[in-house]
């Protein structure tokens, strides 16, 4: 008996006996020098849009942060917590990764919730509300388009919600820098969850688009 759910302890086991026993070297590898992931992805933290399920990766190639739908809040050293901006400095000026990926899913509850506030509130408590208003003037816009339907004004935000990170990811000086410099670059990403399509963001349009997986 243990104090892990069970459902947990029998995929630990299937893991210790399975992935870890056939990969053993390259976890005593990173154990013993450390992780170089190259890639920081920013993801939402809904259980069914887990990276390194999407992106079929292995330990220490991605660094992941995940949050209530994957965003980038803007710079603002001002002394209070912020643990999705404390990740990324260190990704980028420890670790220094080489790529920012913000991906985001259709069906994302958190931006559901943005877009209908008043109906279907996140939570009574202090927390979520206040994380999600970063999205308030973008919520409040897609709303107001009629001639949407729900499901087309969800997808939208959810895809300007990514558009909106990475202008803020470009607030933070570290990442600003580098970016102009070509040693990192920022990329976007939509994830559709019952088809399981990724669409990538053009970073010269901003348009989503399939990439070629043939």
């Amino acid at each position: 008996m243990t104090d892990l759910p069970d459902h947990l302890v029998a995929g630990y086991r299937s893991f210790i006996k399975g992935r870890y026993a056939s990969e053993t070297g390259k976890w005593r590898t990173l154990a013993r020098e450390g992780q170089t992931p190259e890639t920081m992805v920013i993801a939402c933290c809904d259980s069914r849009a887990a990276p390194e399920v999407i992106f079929d990766s292995g330990p220490g190639e991605l660094f992941v942060v995940r949050n209530v739908a994957n965003l980038v809040p803007p710079y603002a050293p001002d002394g209070e917590f912020h643990s999705t901006s404390a990740a990324l400095e260190f990704a980028v000026q420890v670790l220094k990764v080489k790529n920012i990926v913000v991906i985001g899913h259709g069906r994302c509850g958190g931006i559901r919730a943005a877009l209908s506030p008043a109906s279907e509130p996140l939570s009574p408590g202090d927390f979520i509300g206040k994380w999600m208003s970063l999205l308030g003037p973008a919520a409040e816009s897609v709303s107001s388009n009629a001639l949407s339907t729900a499901s087309e004004r969800q997808t939208s935000l959810e895809r300007i919600s990514i558009r909106y990170s990475i202008a803020n990811l470009r607030t933070f000086p570290c990442i600003s820098i580098l970016e102009g410099k070509g040693r990192i670059a920022l990329s976007g990403a939509w994830f559709d969850i019952s088809t399981g399509e990724l669409w990538v963001m053009n970073r010269a349009t901003g348009d989503f688009e399939r990439p070629d997986i043939d």
